[in-house]
């Protein structure tokens, strides 16, 4: 059987007595990878955009931080925990914010 392995995706060759075939699946935890990237962009991009909104009303300071939970979901996920420690402090100081700036906007 001659294998390669492209990233993420393995291709194989069968021989044998149904004609030859290749056989696809996907390496180990390729699909894990794909999915948990595709959650870690989304996060951060939801945190970035709140942040950015956080001037029109309260409501997307809580917002920025329920994307801050999220990014440090990520991060430990990803076992980047550096990252998932910094941005969970990053939420509780946006609902610190949030509980205190109750007059505003």
């Amino acid at each position: 059987m001659a294998e390669t392995n492209l990233m993420f995706l393995n291709t194989a060759v069968v021989r044998g007595p149904r004609r030859n075939r290749v056989r696809l699946s996907l390496a180990g935890h390729g699909i894990i990878r794909i999915v948990l990237t595709a959650f870690g962009a989304s996060a951060v991009t939801f945190m970035m955009v709140m942040y950015a909104l956080e001037r029109n009303h309260r409501g997307f300071v809580l917002a920025f931080a329920l994307g801050c939970l999220l990014s440090s979901a990520y991060g430990f996920l990803a076992g980047t925990w550096p990252f998932g420690v910094v941005e969970a402090i990053w939420a509780v100081i946006a609902i610190y914010r949030y509980r205190s700036d109750r007059g505003s906007v």
